[in-house]
């Protein structure tokens, strides 16, 4: 009887090998898995994502005719929105229309005569400085171009 009892005993420890060994890979897996879940949103925050192309060209943002004094009109600047202002007669302002804190779309404020983000209630001066609330950073400004009737807009320093 003893030596059912060995023999019984070493076979039981053998086939608990197989088990013990799956659920330490299982436990290995499961806190490989969360420790990637805990990462992965930290690398996302310190990495800056890329940002998209505006294009080269300039673009049409609109026409003479479409504009009153004191209005405003958003246009496309590749994969972006823009915002093409006309103070006063003649004089136009250009702009990224993506704010710089969570990246809504700016609006044009007549009553004030400034550039607001809905989102979080920040606003920008007409030549796209960041004036209150939470915009880290001023707006991208445009060159604008006048053609007969067409109103063109280029980022600054192109040729």
């Amino acid at each position: 009887m003893a030596s059912a009892g060995g023999a019984g005993a070493a076979h039981s420890e053998k086939g608990h090998v197989p088990s013990r060994r799956f659920v330490n890979i299982l436990l290995g897996t499961g806190l490989l898995a969360s420790a990637a879940s805990f990462l992965y949103p930290i690398l996302k925050y310190l990495v800056p994502p890329k940002l998209p192309d505006l294009g080269n060209d300039a673009v049409l943002a609109g026409k003479v005719s479409e504009l009153k004094p004191n209005t405003a009109k958003i246009f496309h600047f590749g994969t972006r929105p823009g915002i093409l202002v006309e103070t006063v007669p003649g004089e136009y302002h250009a702009m990224s229309a993506t704010c710089t804190h969570l990246g809504c779309t700016v609006q044009y404020r007549p009553d004030l005569r400034e550039i607001w983000c809905a989102c979080h209630n920040g606003t920008y001066d007409l030549n796209g400085r960041n004036v209150s609330g939470p915009p880290p950073r001023p707006l991208e400004v445009f060159e604008v171009q006048v053609r007969g009737d067409e109103i063109y807009v280029r980022r600054k320093g192109e040729a």
